[in-house]
This record gives structure tokens, sequence and C-alpha cells, in this order.
């Protein structure tokens, strides 16, 4: 069946993330009507460690959704590439509304069904909170790339684009002006972007032009930017033993750098995952990279590390925990890769490696100056 054909005879169906109409309205890239409808003889189920359901087959079950009619050969098109890169395919099937059965199109996941693991039953009311906004913030990343770029290979950094769109919610909160320049609408116009890099990262470069203190619009100038997601660092700290966890562990970024030392003495570190806080993120991450289950965590500080190239954002944790001599040891997740030393060691031989400079990356140096100044109080309390 063509794809006209489907336009003038079949609305479609969506029971699934496509039910949530802001993110709906964001794929076809107008406003949407809909009416309700069911799919008899199927259930959806969440992938099992994904972001989104799965359509399966179950004699008796019963899916509710909508009817949404394309109006036109762009909106098929459109939602061929969100719904394509991720091997789902349209097929004709009857659905239910007001009793009567209608012929729709209904997305199907090819490639999932025969690979991805079942996990518990979907809600659409249990994912919207959870993800429905970072979805919304993605799929505007993902259909900016609808005719640029085929839809495999958009589809193929799902989970980085919708961690950067975790990050665009988050960063899109209300931030303090009282003594920058408070932005405004029209104070940034952008002419051009591209994308000339992207896999688990990406770079990102704009034609742009922004409001100079002198009310003026400055000349069109081209930056680019590093895309990295928000991410956590949470620094372990033993009141009692007066002693804090630190990890070691290879980092390319010095490597490239020419440093003969790529090793790295940190904090525990890593991507803020969709669906996620800030502080779930650094528990996860703690248990995956020092195997310590945390509990206090105290706001250190919220920042870009280096905003001329950078759009990564940390959030930076003290933990209070105890720290016993066991607590040391060799972890990481393995299908990442990863292979990570834990030291345990004394607060000042901390600052002596601050002050040393073995100790070099942004993050750990903050951390242990936020401890310097809360100690004494840290260790009445």
């Amino acid at each position: 069946m063509g794809r006209e054909a489907l336009v003038v005879k079949h609305p479609y169906f969506f029971c699934g993330t496509l039910r949530h109409m802001p993110l709906l309205e964001v794929v076809l890239g107008h406003a949407v009507a809909s009416t309700p409808a069911w799919l008899a003889d199927h259930a959806l189920y969440w992938v099992k460690d994904r972001s989104f359901p799965i359509l399966i087959a179950e004699p008796g079950a019963r899916v509710e959704g909508i009817l949404v009619s394309a109006s036109s050969q762009d909106d098929v098109a459109r939602m061929d590439f969100f719904e394509g890169g991720f091997g789902f395919s349209g097929r004709t099937m009857a659905v239910m509304q007001h009793n009567a059965a209608v012929e729709a199109v209904v997305f199907h996941p090819e490639v999932c069904a025969a690979t991805c693991k079942r996990g518990d039953v979907w809600a659409l009311e249990q994912w919207q909170p959870q993800f429905g906004a970072e979805f919304v913030a993605m799929a505007k990343d993902y259909l900016a790339l609808f005719a640029v770029k085929p839809p495999l290979a958009v589809a193929a950094r799902f989970e980085q684009m919708l961690a950067r769109g975790a990050s665009r919610v988050r960063a899109s909160g209300a931030a303090p002006t009282e003594l920058r320049h408070p932005a405004g609408v029209g104070d940034v116009a952008v002419a051009a972007q591209r994308e000339p890099y992207a896999r688990f990262f990406a770079m990102e470069e704009i034609d742009v032009s922004f409001r100079r203190f002198d009310g003026s619009m400055s000349p069109q100038v081209t930056r680019a930017s590093f895309i990295g997601c928000d991410a956590v660092t949470v620094m372990p700290y033993d009141p009692v033993r007066d002693r804090v966890l630190v990890i070691d562990q290879f980092r390319a970024g010095p490597y490239l750098r020419g440093d003969p030392q790529p090793w790295q003495i940190e904090a525990i570190a890593g991507r803020i995952d969709p669906g996620e806080t800030p502080v779930e993120a650094a528990k996860r991450e703690a248990v995956e990279e020092a195997g310590l289950v945390l509990a206090d965590l105290l706001p250190v500080a919220s920042y870009y590390p280096s905003p001329g190239c950078s759009a990564e954002f940390l959030y930076s944790f003290v933990a209070l925990t105890d720290l016993p001599d066991t607590a040391a040891g060799v972890f990481g997740v393995e299908g990442e890769a990863e292979d990570i030393r834990g030291h345990l060691i004394s607060f000042d031989r901390l600052m002596a490696l601050v002050a040393s400079g073995e100790i070099s990356n942004a993050p750990t140096v903050l951390t242990a100056f936020w401890l310097a100044q809360n100690r004494d109080r840290l260790r009445r309390a």
C-alpha cells in the first residue's frame, strides 16, 4: 500500500509514547486532533531497562489509544522517519472506535519484538511524569534532522539524544540574573546549525549573533561546542575516620592533550541517565564505580565546567557514609570497559594531592575545597 493511500484511507492508531500529545505534535510539526480508540487482543509492556514500551499480541487484552488522521504526505514521512529508525513499521489493523471497527495504521516493533526483553505492564500515566518532557525535548532535536540524515543514523543515537533532552529540561528552569545580562526574546539569533560529528558525544556548530552590551546585535560569528549531557560527581566522606574515597581511572582527555599521566584521581562520576534525577544518578554511579550504597548526599555546586567549549553541566555532591578499610577495591561496569580503582585517603592527603597538582580535574578540586570549608561542621554533626 502506498503512502498516498495511507493518507487518504486510514488514520493512525497510537497507544504508546506518541499518545502523549505534546510529543506527537513535535513529530508532526503541527497541532493534532485525536479521538479515543482501542486495540483488542494486544498489550503494552515496558522494554526492560529502556524508556519506551513494546506492543505485544495477547488474547483477551485491550490497549487504549487515540486515532489521528495524517493530513499530508509530510505527516506520513515524518512519522516514518521517527518510527522507522527504531525498526517500527506500520500495519493496517482493525481498531475499535465507539464500538465500531475502523481500519487504522498501527506501528509494530518488528526489530525490538525479536530482540528486546519484556518488562512490566506499561501505562501512559506512569511514563509521562518520568519521561514525557524529556521525550518532547529529544524529539525537537530528532526531527531537526528530518530530511538531513537517514532515520537509522539518527535513531542509533537515541539514548544520547534522550539524555540531552533531559539536560534541556533541567536547563529550562529559572536561573538567577542578579549580575549577568538577563537574556530576553531576540537576544540570540541562530542563522544556521550543523552537526559535523555525532557518536556517543557530539559536536555542534552554529552561525549566531547575540545582543551586545550597547544594545546592538553582534556580527554573525561561527561557534562550536562539545555536546555532553548533564552529569554528576560524588565524593564519599567518612566524618568519623576523616577520610574520603576517590577513584583512579584512565581518561582519554588528558592522554589526547599529551599528558604522560592520563590516569586521573577523581570523585565518583557519571552521566545522568534519562528518567533519573541527579541524586539518583549519583547513587547509581557510587554502586557501579565503588560498590557503595549511599544515603545522605549534600549538594556542593551545580555548574558548567568549561562553558566556552562544552555544553556539559555538572551536579557535584559529598556523601556522608561509613568508609571502613574494606571499602576500597576495583570496580566498573564491564560492558562499558570501565576499570576503576578506589583509594581510601585521609582528608589531609586529599588536600595535599590537590596542592601538588596530582588531583587536577575541576569537580574533584572544587569538592575538596567545599569539604575543607565544611569539614568541621560535618564532623561535629
